[in-house]
């Protein structure tokens, strides 16, 4: 059965790209979620992306107890495409109308190849956008929310695991220094963490190397004798055949879409490993956003919203040992049941 409430496919009229917008639900709330502009082999591999992405929204909104439902735009360029200024303006035009559509229904953010500049270029079309620049009247970058949120994920779990919340002294293995990655790697440094850090772009080895971290192949990592793994770049990195190697006692990261199958939760469950769902952990930007931006609530709102992603993953790890059931089972039923009795 279908399970989305609409999904929009459109040719691009100014660029010719598809673009498409999946609203997976709007029990809760207006959808929301990121607009990605990325290559794919196909078009049929960014709907496909554009489905999953969203959906995953709708249980990152229901987790966290707010009134939003999951969306997702996907721009789907074809490999090897480069946009230069004046196509890619119109790319995000494109966007706009597609959005303005939609009356309301669904709001767009940065996300893989956008930025907030991007949005408010969309913004240009619709007021329906948010994280746009803060000159431009919006919240701004999301990705120091998104790591303060992933932090406290991890806060939680360090409690659970080892009766603290501290970070000092945990050997963390980190992947990815993207805008994310970079500043989390900063907070784990701040909170003296051992971190060890890849990236595939070598030239973020010098950054790494600043905060102390020591460097590792992308390879390498998987294999690292940590305490903690931290997935914060794309997805796909849990796998059958990657979970086998993992040496690590949980994985907690802000990286979406990070299971390469849902059946891996149960893999990592068997194994021991405690893993934070990432539509939890990566929670924080976007929650950031939508509080300060659509609900229109003060920044110390929008800030303990973040901070309160400590708390759900505490109680999530209350009632997973209570029922003995994985983290991801408990945190599913928990969004799961907020949509069925909003719908």
């Amino acid at each position: 059965m279908f399970e989305h409430e609409q999904v929009v496919m459109r040719t691009g009229p100014r660029t010719g790209l598809p673009v498409f917008i999946a609203v997976h639900s709007t029990a809760l709330g207006p959808a929301a979620g990121g607009v990605r502009m990325w290559r794919y082999p196909g078009w049929r591999d960014g709907l496909a992306d554009a489905l999953r992405l969203s959906a995953a929204m709708t249980a990152k909104f229901a987790a966290a107890g707010l009134s939003n439902g999951g969306g997702k735009t996907v721009v789907a360029l074809p490999e090897g495409t480069e946009l230069d200024a004046a196509r890619r303006r119109d790319a995000l035009h494109d966007v706009g109308d597609a959005i303005a559509a939609l009356d309301g229904a669904y709001s767009g953010g940065p996300d893989v190849g956008t930025s907030p500049a991007d949005m408010a270029v969309i913004g240009e079309i619709t007021p329906h956008v948010f994280c746009r620049p803060a000159e431009a009247g919006g919240s701004g970058d999301s990705s120091p929310h998104t790591a303060d949120g992933t932090l406290a994920a991890l806060r939680a779990a360090a409690r659970h695991l080892y009766g603290t919340r501290s970070l000092a002294g945990r050997r963390v293995g980190l992947i990815g220094l993207g805008r994310v990655g970079a500043h989390l790697a900063g907070l784990l440094a701040a909170e003296g963490a051992e971190l060890t850090v890849t990236d595939i772009d070598p030239g973020r080895r010098r950054a790494a190397e600043a905060l102390g971290a020591a460097w590792t192949g992308p390879d390498e990592i998987l294999g690292a004798d940590v305490d903690v793994l931290v997935p914060a770049a794309l997805g796909g990195v849990l796998s059958e055949r990657t979970v086998p190697r993992l040496r690590c006692r949980a994985v907690v990261g802000p990286a979406n879409n990070q299971l390469a199958a849902p059946g891996v939760a149960d893999l990592l469950h068997r194994r021991g490993i405690l893993w934070v769902p990432d539509y939890v952990a990566s929670a924080g930007g976007v929650i950031h956003a939508v509080t300060a931006e659509l609900h229109r609530l003060g920044p110390d709102e929008a800030r303990a919203r973040v901070a309160a992603i400590e708390d759900t993953v505490t109680g999530l790890l209350d009632t997973s040992s209570r029922l003995g059931q994985s983290l991801a089972e408990a945190a599913d039923a928990l969004a799961r049941r907020r949509v069925e009795a909003a719908a």
